[in-house]
């Protein structure tokens, strides 16, 4: 019965024992904290130093960063319109050729021989008539027979004209100024009607496609200056000309189909090849542009930190602004939102930066062009 008395007494003690070790754990934590307090409160807070850029406002285009493809304005497969062997090849591959050379003869002995025949009836027919001419008025001759001199005779230039065409049919002529591709023919080769010889284009006019949202379709007009970029020439930029406008808008994509017209003496460019399209469709006068560095991303959105106060290029309050970002040019991106000409914004160190907290501007980058001017020629960021 003893034992019984004596365990609980036991476990009581442990019990009291544990409550008083974990309240002087609190107090000490607590002191702790109020000394750290009343030490941190002793201390000013320290400006955080940030570098920042003076917003101005610029004349802007505004221009459209699209994807289109190069086609030929004349391209064409070459091919006989009549069967026959390959009797002569009068080409290379490559090769720049002039508009109806020949570069394909089929054999065309017996059409020759037909010509020949068909001339001398012509020429026979040709005496005759003017035979009958000659006879007829003075009634030597019938005019039935006179009509028939006539008819005769244009039977044998239309026999003549008709074998001419027949061999012109045996050869295959460049119907343009181009360039020709690979050869696809060798000579003694029997050709079929529509057999490829090889592909001719004129390099010296592209046709650029592209698409374009259907909301910018107010704003296209034929004659637009189009930029084309491409992968092949980084160093070059190109210049086209819109030129048609498809009225029917794509019913999958929602997207207006253009075509503009670029020129290409040199060949640079060829068809097929993929380009990087800048559509000015106007210009901003008073567009707001910052470094990109200024620009914060959060689940939020886009935001900036401007700095408030009597002198912001030297130093003040923080304050984050919202913004909308538009179009970007290289390391600079024009932004929407409650701001002005001459607001300081951080551009760099935004990371150490918390709303309402004193900052200082160690540096300001983006030299005069970040500099907003008033028209009486004073910045307008100095207050």
């Amino acid at each position: 019965m003893s034992e019984w008395h004596q365990e609980p007494k036991g476990r009581t003690r442990t019990i009291l024992v544990t409550v008083l070790v974990l309240v002087v754990l609190m107090a000490a934590i607590y002191g702790w904290r109020m000394m750290r307090m009343s030490g941190a409160q002793g201390w000013p807070q320290q400006a955080t130093p940030v570098a920042a850029t003076v917003l101005g406002a610029r004349r802007v285009a505004d221009t459209r960063a699209l994807v289109g493809s190069l086609s030929a304005v004349r391209e064409v497969t070459l091919a006989p319109e009549t069967s026959g062997r390959v009797s002569g090849l009068h080409f290379r591959a490559g090769q720049d050729v002039r508009a109806g050379a020949l570069l394909v003869q089929l054999y065309d002995a017996p059409e020759k021989a037909d010509l020949a025949a068909a001339r001398a009836r012509a020429d026979f027919a040709r005496l005759q008539l003017e035979r009958s001419q000659e006879l007829a008025p003075s009634g030597a001759e019938p005019r039935e027979v006179l009509q028939q001199r006539r008819a005769e005779h244009a039977q044998a230039l239309a026999a003549v004209a008709q074998i001419e065409a027949r061999l012109r049919q045996k050869q295959v002529r460049a119907p343009f100024a181009g360039r020709l591709g690979i050869r696809q023919v060798d000579p003694g080769q029997y050709m079929n009607p529509g057999d490829a010889v090889a592909t001719l284009t004129a390099l010296d006019r592209l046709y650029v496609d592209f698409a374009i949202p259907q909301q910018e379709l107010s704003r296209l007009r034929p004659g637009d200056s189009v930029t084309l970029t491409s992968d092949a020439w980084p160093e070059r930029t190109f210049t086209a000309r819109l030129e048609t406008i498809e009225p029917q808008v794509s019913r999958e994509t929602r997207n207006v189909t253009a075509q503009a017209v670029i020129a290409n003496p040199d060949g640079a460019l060829r068809p097929g090849m993929y380009v990087k399209v800048a559509l000015e469709l106007g210009v901003d006068p008073e567009a707001l542009v910052l470094p990109v560095t200024a620009i914060q991303t959060s689940a939020q959105g886009d935001s900036v930190i401007v700095i408030r106060g009597t002198n912001p290029r030297k130093g003040g309050k923080a304050e984050i602004v919202p913004v909308t970002t538009g179009q970007r040019m290289g390391d600079d991106v024009v932004v929407t939102g409650k701001l002005s000409p001459g607001d300081v914004v951080v551009a760099q160190g935004q990371l150490r930066v918390q709303p309402g907290s004193e900052v200082t501007v160690s540096q300001l980058v983006g030299g005069e062009t970040a500099k907003a001017a008033k028209p009486d020629g004073t910045e307008a960021g100095a207050r």
